[in-house]
């Protein structure tokens, strides 16, 4: 039996119900809408990043999520890269001191 062959037959296994194996983990999850209460808190959130992100010499930067929620979605994460924005901005300055050249 040739590699091929191998490969071939693994797919027709896979495939033997009518969808792929991995079709589960990337089908869409329902969400439920927030409230407004969590609506509120993110754009305060959002708001605390927009800040941070003004105060800070970053130009840019790219987040992904863990989770089945987007971090663009959870307040605690939109918070956590405010922190981290500006938690990078204070450990530069305090090595770009008077005596860093």
């Amino acid at each position: 039996m040739g590699l091929w062959s191998w490969f071939v037959r693994r797919r027709t296994a896979a495939t033997a119900a009518g969808r792929p194996a991995f079709a589960a983990a990337i089908e869409p999850k329902e969400q439920e809408p927030l409230t407004p209460e969590q609506v509120a808190d993110l754009k305060a959130a959002w708001a605390e990043l927009a800040e941070a992100a003004k105060e800070s010499t970053a130009t840019g930067f790219h987040a992904c999520s863990r989770g089945a929620k987007a971090w663009q979605e959870d307040p605690a994460a939109v918070r956590s890269v405010a922190a981290l924005l500006r938690r990078v901005d204070a450990e530069d300055a305090a090595t770009e001191g008077p005596t860093a050249k």
